[in-house]
């Protein structure tokens, strides 16, 4: 990539990656002074509807984008919530064990109705379907369940479903059978 094109490195979902061969895209920001990571409170965190988050570049970098962007642009109400979320590592611990009991908890469901699923280190599973995926996509929402229509990915037949608590996975794939 030339050094005056920016690349932006998006990790919304990258705590919730618990394999450790998975790269952090921080440690490459020293060595590529035209890299911007960016990471979000919105997923792990639970933040979304603050909609605040963080990058990580070159101090030259920063100061480029720090001159272009808009002032405050976070609230101090979301920008307090953030500072508290990084201290909770409690609270982040109990998210990826959750996550990772409900992504285990989707995968059993789904093989057990036939579907196939794309591998997933995030907070959702696309699954794939043998018709079009609008079909389950609205009978779903008939039955309460809300789920991603993936179609504009050229991925017609699938879903993206969002990993929940055990009661909501377990209400989801209920619903599922039901439709199918």
């Amino acid at each position: 990539m030339p050094a005056d094109v920016v690349v932006v490195l998006d990790e919304a979902y990258t705590q919730y990656v618990e394999d450790e061969r998975f790269p952090d895209g921080i440690e490459w920001v020293a060595d590529y002074p035209n890299l911007i990571v960016t990471r979000t409170f919105s997923k792990i965190y639970g933040l979304a509807g603050l909609r605040v988050g963080y990058g990580i570049a070159s101090p030259d970098l920063l100061g480029v984008i720090g001159r272009l962007r808009a002032p405050f642009n976070v609230s101090l109400p979301a920008l307090a919530a953030a500072e508290k979320a990084l201290e909770d590592e409690e609270f982040l611990k109990q998210s990826i064990l959750t996550n990772s009991e409900g992504m285990q908890q989707l995968e059993t469901g789904f093989n057990e109705l036939g579907l196939k699923t794309i591998p997933s280190v995030g907070n959702f599973l696309c699954v794939e379907f043998e018709r079009p995926g609008s079909e389950i996509y609205d009978a779903l929402l008939n039955k309460g369940v809300i789920v991603r229509p993936v179609a504009n990915y050229q991925l017609p037949n699938h879903l993206r479903i969002t990993i929940g608590s055990k009661n909501e996975n377990k209400m989801l794939l209920a619903a599922l059978r039901e439709v199918l």
